[in-house]
């Protein structure tokens, strides 16, 4: 077994940390002056004009389009799922948003039992209570209704198929051919939708183009990097801080404050995925 690199693997996970929660805000902000359809044509745009000389640099196309037709299916899923979360970013306080993504994992377990003859044992059916448990305490059903929440939640179920669907497709493909296909594919997907509500972005907001586009690309990057250098499991804990990391932009930037059944559910939706991760170690 190789040796891990946590220190490294730590450096990366802080990059993605930085690029996700960078794109979180430049999201919302680009999200006011343009279409999120728009706003999605331009990052897939610019991530591949980067990635397309990497690629080159890396064999070309050769062997990578064995499995178009799974990543042209992962890719649907995965442009409703981007376009849901970018939506939500409008609609509920930017925590809200980061907590229910979290459920992703509880999601991936249930799909991953369904589709991948993973078994759901004791410990993945008392996460997933807790899990949902929390989102319920975000949402609060019959006190508030938002449908921001609903939203954000199926952005969760979204992603989480496209995670599933990346498992069984990396079994023959790179990180580098899903990820590039990925951005390819969502230009055709989004052309239609895009080309409809486009409207010349002011000059102001290219900056948050930029930004959108390059931490989108860096974030995935960073991401696959550290997962290289050690376990997923010493990893993906550090992504637990993007919740208390986009509270405070919250708060700082756009005077976002949260209610005690928020920070609860929050905690219960954490505590979810600990227990998986915990389970995951010892397994």
């Amino acid at each position: 077994m190789p040796q891990q690199k946590i220190g490294q693997a730590g450096l990366w996970m802080a990059g993605w940390l930085s690029a996700t929660l960078a794109m979180t805000i430049a999201g919302r902000e680009l999200a006011h002056s343009v279409s999120v359809f728009e706003m999605m044509m331009f990052r897939s745009l610019i991530a591949t004009l980067i990635l397309t000389p990497i690629i080159f640099l890396n064999g070309g196309l050769t062997g990578r389009l064995s499995q178009l037709r799974l990543h042209a299916a992962r890719n649907v899923l995965h442009y409703a799922g981007q376009y849901a979360w970018f939506s939500a970013l409008l609609l509920i306080p930017l925590v809200e948003v980061i907590a229910i993504e979290f459920t992703m994992p509880l999601w991936i377990a249930i799909l991953a039992s369904a589709f991948l003859a993973e078994r759901m044992y004791g410990a993945k059916i008392a996460a997933l209570v807790i899990g949902f448990g929390g989102v319920l305490m975000i949402a609060k059903p019959g006190m508030t209704f938002n449908p921001g929440h609903v939203v954000a939640l199926t952005s969760a179920l979204l992603f989480a198929c496209t995670v599933t669907m990346t498992k069984y497709i990396t079994r023959r493909d790179t990180a580098l051919t899903v990820i590039f296909l990925m951005f390819s594919m969502q230009i055709v997907i989004g052309a239609i939708p895009a080309y409809l509500t486009w409207v010349w972005p002011p000059v102001e907001s290219y900056k948050w183009i930029a930004i959108v586009a390059l931490t989108g690309t860096g974030s995935h990057y960073c991401l696959s990097r550290a997962i290289s250098l050690a376990d997923a499991t010493l990893v993906m804990p550090m992504d637990f801080l993007r919740l208390p990391l986009t509270a405070l932009a919250g708060y700082l930037i756009y005077a976002e404050g949260i209610d005690g059944w928020s920070i609860l559910g929050a905690l219960l939706i954490l505590a979810a995925n600990t227990i998986n991760l915990m389970k995951a170690r010892t397994t």
